[in-house]
């Protein structure tokens, strides 16, 4: 028979070394139906402890099972004294047991006080089943967020084979009462309540098994000893980047799935095989590069950017940062300069998806003076500040010129959608399309693409220093942003004017997860996008913009002053040109990209092998299989059962999001995150994390992982606010949600994402920077 909560505590009390369970007393449903006063009666005569606060607890025979633990489910009332109290107490959760049973139990224990910590611990990541202590604490002072279920503030990982090396020393002694438990009950998956007194004492609160979820769709985790030979690998990976490298400035690197080309945004922290190669190939082994010292940058194009840690991707800091210093500043100077960048980014980690903004200065705006006085604080010389200034000028100013190489991008970009038709209508075998896509997508749709990012991103800093100088205003910076004609707005025109199949003719190619093969196509499942409805959005698109005759005079002494060798108009020309370049620029490379892996399933089906198949494929076997007479059976087959093996010991690592020493590896604390704000407007509105029920969006604040471009069938649907896990202030949904006036927080961070996620009512307010659970 299955013991209640309240009879586990009552076995556990006085028995553990790590841990004190405090004293209870326990009658069930039937014995208070009859007779109350009676239990009352004996309580405070028996009781040594019946006059302290006294806090009221359910043990439903329901709770705590192996499928569902119902934690939070019934009321526990805390800080209960007298009787008249606590018989109030004990009525209200005897009302929370839904479904009574008379052998249900209440159980009466004192009141911990003087709380310093209180949390959860799991003895297994539920997710994935990995061997982690996963500790969920609060350091309110209260029990009230543990004993509700609703515990969301501070989350820490430690991998279960380094356990003994836990951080903080009250991680030592809570691991010490995991341990014991599992011990005790032959079991590795259990929940555990706990908290702290000011003393560093430990108690127990709960123990009960962990509900995992289902274990046929989780990666089977073959023993510890595997689990920690990945992560000794992966240790071994990060310590080889992090020592000095003759040909990159920087004593040490940071890893993160944010910093620059953010692959956590666009592929996701768990990208398929098939999608992590991908992007490997179209950006982050060598195009990044390239076009980045082709804008006047420092010249890194043998390094990838990307580096897979089991499968997992990351952004190797260092030689990001590296490829942000202009060409012609000297190597002493660069490492100074990246030196302070890694410093102030390991300082503040929060920022790792806002580098440009916030740390790094990788161009000319016009309040650089101000921006560059840091420097001087940490020991920058004045030549030194002097030097970086008149660099970052003459490369903004050749970035911004009419015929600089951002217009050549637009160029070369509108010259794809022709050769794409050409490939895609030839004679050639799948796999000689698929390579073709792929190829002319780099050279024509990537590398262009590349360069018009690293302009437009330009274009959005020189305007955010318009706002600083004073020169405009908030209020005309969002009027800038929503009088931007990108393809995003065009879309939500063309879904009223447009037929739905010419509208699907135009924008079918789009998937929510640009890389991903498993993310259907808009043409593909059209019903999961839309429903038909052809209403106008509420949203105002596309209004006009203009500035005062003040504003002009002030711009264009501010320009002159500063030598910006631009006047007003072709400044203005060159922000909208290269914000609006960009994304029409991300709209024609993802339809080469799309037909590629459209093409790859394809394939799949006609060599046997289904669609989830090939999202483990190697996109490097496809370019064997072209330029080779090697079998293209066999290449899929090595690929696919290669890729699977990965993607297992992918599934089975969590790390957190900025890695900034190799034993992170081990143990960490999730950061909290700093999310970016767009709009200044506020909504209140119900939540939606359902994007299959598509009839239901209308009016939401919608949760989405990842700003991707693909997810822009959301704006038909008059959403009233969006919030995105992963996504920069840049990225393309900011933009989007700029456009069209819509309140949203971008790249919220794993912490609050969660925390936010789990409401009912939110009040979204983007001018002052804040999220209210209201429900």
């Amino acid at each position: 028979m299955k013991l209640s909560k309240a009879d586990v505590l009552k076995q556990l009390e006085g028995q553990l070394e790590a841990a004190i369970v405090l004293p209870q007393v326990c009658f069930t449903l039937a014995m208070w139906l009859k007779d109350a006063s009676s239990l009352l009666d004996r309580f405070f005569e028996d009781t040594h402890w019946s006059n302290e606060n006294l806090v009221v607890r359910s043990s439903g025979m329901a709770e705590d099972g192996e499928n569902a633990s119902l934690a939070g489910h019934f009321d526990s009332v805390l800080n209960v004294c007298g009787r008249a109290a606590l018989q109030s107490a004990i009525t209200q959760v005897v009302a929370s047991l839904e479904q009574k049973n008379i052998n249900d139990q209440i159980f009466i224990q004192p009141m911990l006080s003087d709380v310093s910590i209180s949390g959860v611990v799991f003895t297994k990541e539920p997710s994935t089943h990995s061997p982690y202590y996963v500790i969920n604490y609060s350091q309110s002072g209260s029990t009230e967020s543990v004993t509700s279920g609703s515990l969301n503030e501070n989350l820490v990982y430690i991998a279960k084979c380094q356990s003994g090396n836990a951080k903080a020393d009250w991680h030592r002694v809570l691991l010490r009462l995991c341990s014991e438990l599992e011990l005790l009950f032959e079991n590795d998956s259990l929940d555990i309540e706990f908290a702290f007194d000011k003393q560093q004492q430990l108690y127990l609160f709960q123990v009960r098994p962990l509900v995992l979820v289902n274990e046929s769709t989780m990666p089977i985790v073959n023993s510890k000893s595997r689990h920690q030979l990945l992560l000794e690998r992966v240790y071994a990976t990060i310590s080889r980047l992090s020592k000095p490298h003759p040909y990159l400035n920087g004593a040490k690197t940071l890893l993160g799935v944010m910093p620059d080309w953010n692959p956590a945004e666009i592929i996701g922290i768990r990208p398929n095989p098939l999608a992590l190669s991908l992007y490997r190939e179209l950006v982050t082994n060598s195009t990044w590069a390239y076009q980045r010292n082709n804008y006047g940058y420092k010249q890194l194009r043998s390094f990838p950017l990307l580096v897979s840690l089991a499968g997992l991707p990351y952004i190797d800091v260092r030689v990001s940062f590296n490829s942000f210093v202009p060409a012609d500043i000297p190597s002493s100077l660069a490492e100074k300069l990246i030196n302070y960048y890694i410093e102030q980014l390991q300082t503040s980690p929060e920022k790792h998806d806002k580098v440009e903004f916030d740390i790094i200065f990788s161009c000319f705006t016009l309040d650089i003076d101000k921006r560059l006085l840091v420097l001087k604080d940490v020991g920058f010389e004045e030549n030194e500040i002097s030097q970086l200034t008149s660099s970052l000028k003459t490369l903004t100013n050749n970035i911004i010129n009419p015929n600089g190489l951002w217009s050549k991008d637009i160029l070369k970009i509108e010259s794809l959608p022709a050769r794409r038709q050409t490939i895609v209508d030839s004679d050639l075998t799948s796999v000689e399309k698929i390579y073709w896509l792929l190829e002319d997508c780099k050279r024509y749709g990537t590398l262009p693409f590349a360069g018009l990012a690293r302009a437009g991103f330009i274009a959005v800093q020189l305007l955010k220093s318009m706002v600083t100088e004073g020169i405009l205003t908030e209020g005309n910076y969002e009027s800038f942003m929503r009088s931007l004609e990108t393809v995003s707005s065009n879309m939500a025109k063309d879904k009223v004017n447009l037929s739905f199949s010419a509208f699907l003719e135009k924008y079918g190619h789009l998937r929510p997860g640009t890389y991903d093969i498993l993310s259907p196509r808009y043409d593909q499942a059209p019903e999961k996008y839309f429903n038909g409805k052809d209403s106008h959005s509420n949203h105002q698109i596309c209004e006009d913009f203009s500035l005062s005759l003040k504003q002009l005079e002030k711009l264009k002494s501010k320009l002159e002053d500063l030598g910006i060798e631009h006047d007003v108009i072709s400044l203005f020309r060159f922000i909208k040109g290269a914000i609006e370049g960009r994304e029409y620029a991300k709209f024609v490379f993802s339809q080469s990209l799309s037909d590629a892996i459209y093409l790859v399933e394809q394939l799949g089906d006609e060599i046997g092998f289904s669609k989830s198949d090939m999202a483990f494929c190697d996109i490097s076997a496809l370019y064997k299989a072209y330029s080779s007479s090697d079998d293209i059976q066999t290449l899929m087959t090595n690929s696919i059962i290669e890729g699977k093996l990965l993607y297992r010991d992918t599934q089975t690592l969590i790390l957190p999001p900025l890695i900034t020493d190799a034993d992170d590896v081990y143990c960490f604390k999730m950061p909290e995150g700093e999310p970016n704000f767009i709009t200044l407007l506020k909504v209140v509105a119900h939540t939606s994390v359902d994007l299959d029920d598509i009839d239901s969006l209308e009016g939401k604040i919608v949760f989405i992982p990842a700003a991707d471009p693909g997810f822009d069938w959301l704006f038909s649907h008059n959403i009233s606010g969006l919030i995105t896990k992963y996504g920069g202030a840049n990225s393309h949904m900011a933009i989007r949600a700029g456009e069209l006036g819509i309140p949203s927080v971008i790249g919220a961070g794993e912490v609050l994402y969660n925390k936010w996620k789990s409401a009912a009512l939110l009040e979204l307010d983007a001018g002052n920077r804040k999220v209210v659970v209201l429900r």
